[in-house]
């Protein structure tokens, strides 16, 4: 961090600048602002996103005796490794948090990622074998289960009635001392990469918390902004929406913009800064640095790859990664929408004209669309749909991309929230798990009809999950995905009353109106007579339609989300065909009329088209309040060009 050179008003000391850019706005909160902060609270309250002093004191409680737990085990693995008394007696380890409890910001209930570091002799089998043993017989611990295999190995357990997931790192250290700075790139030296993965959440959040200018206003801003994405359908890192780190950098890029203001004030200027962000240039908190380690990092001058990311946020420790590469062309989109539609509501609140409560009503998702895909992963037990379920939402966005590509096909909207099965449609004594994707349909003009032929797109997408439970011995008897189009109307078979039921009409924000009708034939069926071609990039394919040829590689190699991608690639061998009633066979036509709708972040802006009756003023007389915006936006985006300035290149789409 440095300082600035100027002084504050008042002839106050220069205050220490944050960021890779001066801030847009150094003004103090006055008091109407902490009046509207405190009424955020309020309105966050019965959303249960702060939890109860004792409820807090039970986790620092439980953490404390994992703490001593690691450390007896690390002493216990000393001594068998014939370590001296006096070595055993200084060997340490310590339990590390991250993300949103580390942040301060988790919720009631909420479970905590935890990292155990330990010295240079404890191996990572150690940690997977005999700490795992000890842990079963601990009384406390309970639903104990290892995935070692992951791409970032995890125990996962319950400690006292609080859900943990432990990673695991080994430093290249004798003793593992209760001060130690997991911040310091050195200690990344001679590690190898799984222990890089490991640590990589502790330093990415450890790093956020130093680079904000107030910790106790960003995490009420980010409290905010977390519970509104969840509430508006955008919180998903594993769908191609964002996860909490990526919301969390967000927020902390806004503090650093305004270092004064208090939560009120920064929810509404998170807003107005990233519904004026030009994506895809990157959100950087601080200038990358390069520590010599030869590690993977996030440089579009460098990985021609990195160019074809469409919503860069960039981790701010070292390997810097772009933590959004599941982002697609329509979850940006609607993102895009949503920050839009924030700041109008955020707007109304500040002008006195709608209480906080409105930013946290959720969307009309299903009055939104007028076709819908649902999509049903079901089992034969409650075991193998728990684990079924997983899987499918982890591939979810693959088959989002690939309706994507449809050449017909303008958006496709998933909804993160998954639904039970209703009892009419599925057997009797399966577990069924729905998801729902809206669709936009391209208008066609000088076209009364169209045929969209979905068949590739939906069995790449099967062919993708079964090939990826073979590969990992998932694939049981019983385990099925079905998908089906279904028009709005259609949608109470699948769905209580309360979800479908018409709503006021609403005006939309941006999309094309579609208006032709299209005859619809969508063929969904899974064949397994040959595995399906690699899946290319949603920038891929924008670029080979317009005679481009360059691809983009999908980056996962940081843990920085609990939802993950955990398809390796693996070679696909053929699975065993599944039972005859588990592929999908739907084929459904007829003349429909395509959703007529605009934006996918479709809401009422509560704004009239004049004020207080009064007419609308003309283009070419502005009022001061216009000057003022443009005044404001002008800053904003030229904050927003430096901070994309280090990189020095035409990023736009993708072109150097």
């Amino acid at each position: 961090m440095k300082e600035m050179s100027s002084t504050m008003p008042g002839g106050q000391q220069p205050q220490k600048h944050y960021g890779i850019t001066s801030a847009i706005s150094l003004a103090p909160p006055r008091e109407i602002d902490r009046q509207y902060t405190k009424k955020l609270c309020d309105a966050m309250k019965p959303f249960g996103v702060f939890e109860d002093e004792e409820e807090l004191n039970h986790r620092l409680a439980v953490l404390g005796k994992l703490n001593n737990f690691v450390k007896e085990w690390i002493a216990e693995i000393s001594e068998l490794k014939n370590l001296p008394p006096s070595a055993i007696s200084c060997v340490g380890g310590k339990i590390f948090t991250f993300g949103s409890y580390r942040l301060g910001v988790h919720t009631k209930g909420a479970d905590i990622d935890a990292l155990c570091v330990a010295p240079r002799h404890v191996e990572r089998s150690d940690f997977f074998q005999s700490f795992f043993e000890k842990l079963k017989q601990h009384e406390e611990i309970k639903d104990l289960r290892a995935v070692e295999d992951a791409f970032v190995p995890v125990i996962k357990f319950k400690f006292d009635g609080i859900e943990i997931d432990l990673l695991f790192a080994r430093l290249a250290l004798q003793s593992i001392p209760d001060n130690l700075d997991l911040r310091g790139d050195s200690i990344l030296r001679n590690l190898d990469i799984r222990c890089i993965r490991s640590l990589n959440g502790c330093r990415v959040t450890d790093e956020i918390l130093y680079l904000v200018p107030n910790k106790e206003n960003f995490r009420l801003t980010l409290r905010a902004i977390k519970l509104w994405a969840k509430r508006r359908g955008i919180y998903s890192n594993m769908l191609g929406f964002l996860g909490g780190v990526s919301w969390a950098m967000l927020v902390a890029r806004t503090c650093q913009l305004y270092p004064n203001a208090v939560a009120a004030t920064l929810v509404h200027k998170f807003f107005l800064v990233f519904s004026k962000w030009e994506w895809p240039n990157p959100v950087l908190l601080k200038q990358p640095e390069d520590s010599n380690l030869n590690l993977p990092v996030w440089d579009p001058r460098v990985n021609p790859s990195d160019r074809y990311h469409l919503m860069p946020i960039i981790t701010p420790a070292y390997p810097q990664q772009n933590s959004t590469y599941n982002v697609s062309t329509s979850t940006r989109t609607i993102m895009s929408e949503e920050f839009k539609y924030g700041l109008s509501v955020t707007d109304e609140i500040l002008q006195g004209k709608a209480e906080w409560s409105k930013l946290f009503e959720p969307p009309s998702f299903f009055q939104k669309y007028k076709h819908y895909i649902v999509l049903t992963a079901s089992a034969s037990t409650e075991e193998n749909h728990l684990e079924w379920i997983g899987l499918v939402e982890s591939k979810i966005r693959v088959l989002v991309g690939n309706l994507e590509r449809n050449e017909y096909i303008t958006l496709a909207h998933v909804n993160p929230q998954s639904f039970p099965g209703s009892k009419e449609n599925r057997n009797e004594n399966d577990f069924v798990s729905m998801w729902f994707i809206g669709i936009i349909f391209k208008k066609v003009e000088n076209a009364e009809s169209v045929n969209i032929d979905l068949t590739y797109d939906i069995q790449s997408f099967t062919d993708t999950v079964y090939r990826q439970a073979n590969n990992i011995n998932m694939l049981k008897d019983g385990m099925k995905i079905e998908a089906t189009h279904v028009k709005k109307k259609q949608l109470h078979q699948y769905l209580p009353p309360e979800l479908v039921q018409k709503k006021k009409r609403v005006r939309y924000l941006a999309l094309q109106h579609i208006s032709t009708s299209l005859c619809i034939c969508l063929c969904l069926f899974t064949s397994f007579s040959k595995s399906p071609p690699f899946l290319q990039s949603i920038a891929e394919l924008n670029r080979s339609s317009n005679g481009g040829s360059s691809k983009r590689i999908s980056l996962d190699s940081s843990h920085l989300d609990s939802s993950r991608d955990t398809d390796s690639g693996t070679p696909f061998t053929k699975p065993p065909s599944p039972p005859a009633s588990s592929s999908v066979s739907t084929v459904l036509s007829g003349n429909v009329k395509p959703d007529a709708t605009s934006s996918p972040g479709e809401e009422p802006n509560g704004l009239d088209d004049s004020v207080n009756g009064a007419p609308v003023k003309r283009p070419h007389s502005p009022t001061q309040e216009d000057l003022t915006k443009r005044h404001k936006d002008a800053e904003v985006r030229t904050a927003l060009f430096v901070d994309f300035g280090h990189f020095g290149l035409s990023y736009r789409f993708g072109a150097v």
